[in-house]
């Protein structure tokens, strides 16, 4: 009710009448900053690439990370799309088990929603304080890095349209179910379960089994109190999934990476980054080897362990490197105890 609308419901009390008052133009603009799918509300402004890499590592990676693949604070916002999920407006690692998590690049099929939240919301701590060139640039950074625009594009509200056109599940969103056509049924009828219905849920989760305790175990995380339990995530997944795991580890058997380090580390894309003998974005295996000779072998293996999974920055100078916490808990141990004993014929 507006403050017009309350004093007038109240003009038989001279105390409420004059309690508020009509919010001025300049206070409504203030608050309406919403930019809505068609872009009606986008302010105008421009960024680019580089401008934006400039603010991503002064203001938004330390949550995010240095390539926006961070699991540490907040799920990723880049990886799981391809140059074909450009091309179509699908992206394919949804309807598969290939990436361990949906990223916000994967799931956001409107820029205005990315653009909006960005410029209304971030950096968490700061919310609202991005001038909106800024906001621009940290868009045209994030879409870059996901390979949705070239490293020297300059985003606009200009062209916010077509760039719109390029991202990888623009046509993910659908609008033919019961929900969006009045009279039609609803998605949901609520009669499934109503009669003879199953005493006990046997599976209680539909992550894939690499992927299951990414974040730890799940039913330690939640309160102790009520009736909500998350499940445990500590043993592989029930019945449908059990299979699953199943499939993977023979997969993996017939490739022979099974139990094989170094083909473990060729697999998970180790020796991309680390050459053997020789640096290439990461240091040498031989010389993290010998960085960690001094410790005791079980210690050496423990910190090897952590730092593979939770990666990091300043060990080996200012390149970050991302965590591998989508590796199996079990492939992470094998390749740091490869590591740590220095047997890489």
């Amino acid at each position: 009710m507006s403050a017009l609308a309350f004093a007038s419901a109240h003009a038989d009390s001279p105390q409420l009448a004059k309690l508020g008052r009509p919010a001025t133009p300049a206070e409504i603009k203030a608050w309406d900053i919403d930019v809505r799918p068609d872009f009606t509300g986008l302010p105008p402004g421009a960024g680019s690439v580089a401008r934006g890499q400039e603010v991503w590592e002064s203001r938004c990676e330390n949550c995010h990370g240095a390539f926006g693949e961070s699991n540490e604070v907040f799920t990723p916002i880049i990886g799981g799309t391809t140059a074909d999920d450009v091309k179509t407006g699908h992206v394919a690692s949804l309807r598969s088990d290939t990436v361990p998590q949906r990223t916000t690049l994967m799931k956001v099929s409107e820029l205005s929603v990315l653009w909006d939240y960005i410029n209304r919301a971030m950096p968490w701590n700061q919310p609202k304080s991005l001038p909106t060139d800024d906001v621009y640039a940290v868009v045209a950074y994030i879409l870059n890095l996901g390979g949705v625009v070239p490293s020297d594009y300059v985003l606009s509200d200009k062209n916010m349209q077509a760039t719109q056109n390029r991202l990888p599940n623009r046509n993910g969103k659908t609008r033919e179910h019961g929900l969006w056509e009045q009279g039609a049924k609803p998605d949901v009828q609520g009669s499934s379960c109503m009669s003879n219905c199953a005493p006990k849920v046997t599976i209680t989760s539909h992550l894939p089994d690499y992927a299951r305790n990414a974040h730890g175990d799940i039913a330690l995380q939640n309160r102790t109190l009520g009736g909500v339990r998350g499940a445990e995530t500590l043993e592989p997944a029930p019945q449908t999934f059990v299979a699953l795991a199943a499939r993977n580890k023979g997969a993996a058997a017939a490739g022979g990476g099974a139990s094989d380090p170094m083909k473990m580390a060729q697999q998970h894309a180790c020796l991309a980054c680390h050459g053997i003998g020789n640096k290439i974005v990461g240091p040498a295996l031989l010389d993290v080897h010998k960085k960690y000779a001094a410790q005791r072998p079980a210690d050496a293996i423990r910190l090897l362990t952590v730092r593979i999974k939770s990666g990091g920055t300043g060990a080996w100078g200012s390149t970050a490197m991302p965590p591998q916490d989508h590796v199996p808990d079990a492939e992470i141990r094998a390749i740091a105890e490869w590591i740590a004993a220095g047997k890489f014929q």
